[in-house]
């Protein structure tokens, strides 16, 4: 599987060059943007929704990851402690983010919790959700992550256009990381045939319904035994409803959100 080398050492900023995977891969050059800069209040505001939790949420993070709720207690000190959202927020992950994926610590908790080997994530753009689960991998320890992009723009956030693939992943969490370039569904198919099993898979590859149900079943039929189906704005849609009810279940949510984060795994599948 060919894929984009990642850049490491001190610099910020983050360029991408063009990949010979496939004639369609499109280049990425530094970012001509600068993060905007917050005041004091904005930046605790977009801080404080980085970490908000739902219990309802963390309950069903401790179930997926078959452990007690209790036991994320270390791991949500741990994100409180973190410098990770204001690396985040240094690196532009302004309030649009915040908006955008509000659920990124619940994706380390989950990480934490459940302690994948094998994670893949489709769809990716300025690295938000990668920059969590990548932390999370760091601080277990073990563990590596495939991201597929570029993904779609359509459905997000306005200042997504204005960030470059990968910006807001820090250097030093890019040693586990590869970044796949060539966002299509052969691409996927290299990637999941030359990867061991799946133990989380996360779809935030837009609203086009065929798309959709190819990444939602080919995830599926990847996953390992402890595997987890997590998916993106589940309502943009018919797409994960539709997954779920053809596994006997209305459909399944880690976060009610906005956006809603679809989730299903293998072992609690009831």
């Amino acid at each position: 599987m060919s894929s984009t080398p990642l850049p490491h050492g001190p610099d910020t900023s983050f360029s991408i060059a063009r990949t010979t995977a496939t004639a369609s891969s499109p280049s990425f050059d530094r970012p001509t943007n600068r993060p905007s800069i917050l005041s004091p209040a904005a930046r605790k505001a977009a801080r404080q929704r980085m970490l908000f939790y739902r219990q309802a949420s963390l309950d069903r993070v401790a179930a997926l990851a078959g452990v007690a709720p209790s036991d994320l207690t270390r791991y949500r000190r741990e994100l409180k402690e973190s410098g990770l959202p204001d690396t985040l927020l240094q690196r532009g992950a302004g309030i649009a983010f915040t908006h955008e994926l509000p659920q990124g610590a619940l994706l380390y908790l989950l990480v934490r919790a459940a302690r994948p080997e094998h994670v893949i994530e489709t769809g990716v753009r300025p690295g938000y959700s990668t920059a969590w689960l990548l932390a999370a991998l760091d601080a277990n320890g073990a563990g590596d992550l495939v991201s597929l992009g570029p993904g779609p723009t359509s459905h997000r956030a306005s200042a997504v256009q204005n960030v470059s693939v990968g910006q807001f992943v820090p250097p030093g969490l890019r040693t586990r990381w590869t970044l796949a370039l060539g966002n299509t569904e052969e691409r996927l198919r290299e990637i999941l045939a030359g990867t061991h099993r799946v133990d989380l898979f996360f779809y935030d590859n837009g609203p086009d319904v065929a798309r959709a149900r190819f990444e939602m079943r080919a995830a599926w039929d990847a996953l390992s035994g402890r595997g987890i189906l997590l998916a993106h704005h589940a309502d943009a849609s018919a797409a994960w409803a539709d997954f779920c009810r053809a596994q006997g279940l209305p459909p399944q949510l880690l976060d009610a959100g906005p956006p809603p984060l679809g989730a299903l795994g293998v072992r609690t599948r009831r």
